[in-house]
């Protein structure tokens, strides 16, 4: 294992951090303040453009991507300190065009994609012109099992009929398409029953029903429930061959899952420096809450536990780009089951250290909180990841 980076991305990385401390930390409240006056919740305030142009001027853009043509051909392993960076703030990957779900819609897109399809919506989509969703998870069956999918696409002539509900379709409300996960095949195999389909937002019989309160939250792109009924797009539109829905959701859902994790050590780091700057001046019982033996053990089993995760999922970057992402799936599952349970205990030490300010907004704190806890299931729940660990485990000494 070699986990050292070029000088490249060294530097870009360097670039990176200047940027979050001159732009991105000074322009959090600010941004907190325009959302809130915006009268309509899922619109974007005036300062994220302005970051956006910053960010996309100084060539801090699409560093997600490794191809060289249409990204900033970084590494799996060389993006995950950047990933890391950018996770420190809630609102630094959509300054840098490195937010989900547009970076997976990228990644199929680039490499399923015809010709076609990416020079009208990968392009744009890289440029930042415009957003995209996701549409697989329905709300009537498990969304940790896709090949139980319920929404068809029913061939007739040169078109697709799509029927179905969906819901957690993130981002759907501004996004300009979907990427929509249905049964070409309903009766085929469990793996080659799915194809996925790029649709319009604007197409007839797509409707947008609602924005998903999550944890008291709607806003922004929201997680929206999605209605398909009659809603007709050419065969063209189809990403790869029909039926390879699934295999092409797993290709997507690798680095993904990478990306995930490497926010989240972010955020659990971030938090991290907030609890012990807190705790070195912070006053009770007659000294510092730094020389108290319980925020000493908060400290403690922190800082290990965050670089225990870091480390685990470096190694899964590094296996991804030495072997491919087939190779690397145990190592993918392992973090996106440590790599959350980590960042939430972290972040719930924070908070029990802060005390009332840790529940406050007056902190990122809280929002990660309440944010990171949906990793839990998002991308799989821990529970699908731990049985497919053990079975691969099991299966080497059968």
């Amino acid at each position: 294992m070699y986990f050292e980076i070029s000088d490249r991305a060294k530097q870009v990385e360097a670039q990176l951090r200047r940027f979050m401390d001159e732009h991105i930390y000074p322009a959090e409240q600010t941004f907190v303040e325009q959302m809130r006056g915006l009268a309509d919740p899922h619109g974007e305030p005036q300062v994220m453009a302005e970051l956006r142009a910053r960010a996309k001027s100084l060539g801090l853009w699409n560093l997600f991507l490794p191809d060289e043509k249409w990204g900033a051909g970084l590494t799996n392993l060389e993006y995950t300190p950047l990933c890391e960076i950018m996770g420190r703030s809630l609102i630094a990957p959509r300054v840098f065009n490195c937010q989900a779900p547009d970076t997976g819609n990228a990644e199929i897109l680039l490499e399923y994609g015809t010709e076609e399809q990416k020079q009208r919506w990968l392009r744009p989509l890289l440029e930042g012109e415009i957003r995209s969703c996701f549409s697989m998870t329905e709300p009537g069956v498990s969304g940790a099992d896709p090949t139980g999918l319920q929404t068809t696409a029913r061939r007739d002539g040169d078109q697709y009929v799509i029927d179905g509900l969906k819901w957690f379709t993130s981002g759907a409300i501004g996004s300009e398409f979907a990427i929509v996960m249905a049964a070409t095949n309903p009766d085929g195999g469990a793996f080659e029953r799915q194809s996925q389909i790029i649709v319009p937002i604007d197409t007839p019989g797509l409707e947008i029903v609602r924005a998903v309160s999550v944890m008291g939250h709607a806003g922004g792109g929201g997680h929206c429930e999605v209605r398909y009924d009659d809603c007709r797009v050419p065969v063209a539109h189809r990403l790869g061959e029909e039926g390879s829905g699934f295999l092409i959701a797993q290709a997507r859902l690798g680095p993904g899952r990478v990306h995930h994790c490497m926010r989240a050590i972010g955020m659990a780091e971030r938090g991290f420096e907030i609890m012990c700057r807190n705790a070195n001046h912070r006053v009770a019982f007659g000294g510092p809450l730094a020389d108290k033996q319980f925020v000493q053990d908060f400290v403690a089993l922190s800082r290990m536990e965050i670089d225990q995760a870091r480390l685990l999922t470096l190694h899964a970057a590094w296996k991804m780009d030495t072997e491919g992402k087939k190779a690397a799936r145990q190592e993918i599952s392992m973090i996106k089951v440590v790599v959350p349970n980590m960042m939430m205990q972290v972040l719930d030490r924070v908070i029990q250290s802060l005390g009332a300010l840790g529940v406050s907004d007056d902190t990122p704190v809280a929002t990660m909180w309440r944010m990171g806890r949906a990793l839990r299931i998002a991308d799989g729940p821990d529970e699908v990841h731990k049985m497919v660990i053990a079975r691969r485990e099991l299966a080497r000494f059968r």
